[in-house]
C-alpha cells in the first residue's frame, strides 16, 4: 500500500520506491529506503508527518504516494 495510506502510529516496512534516480537518493539520505521502517503520524492535508529511525519528516503526498510499505 503507499505511504499516505498506511495505518497511523504502527511501524510499517518500505518494501519499495518508485521513483527516478535522483529521487530516491534524496529519499535514502532522509533515511527512506527499501527495507527502513518508518511510522506514520499524520496524513491529512497536503503531506504526510513520519518518524524515520529518530527523526520526523513531513513528506509531500505525492512523494509519499511512490512509497511502498507493508
Amino acid at each position: 500500500m503507499p505511504l499516505m495510506l498506511a495505518p497511523v502510529n504502527r511501524a510499517v516496512k518500505i518494501v519499495k520506491i518508485v521513483a527516478d534516480d535522483k529521487t530516491k537518493k534524496h529519499l535514502q539520505n532522509l533515511g527512506i529506503m527499501t527495507g527502513a521502517e518508518i511510522t506514520v503520524f499524520s496524513s491529512s492535508g497536503g503531506s504526510v508527518i513520519c518518524m524515520v529511525k529518530s527523526g520526523k519528516l513531513a513528506l509531500d503526498r505525492a512523494v509519499a504516494a511512490h512509497i511502498f510499505v507493508a
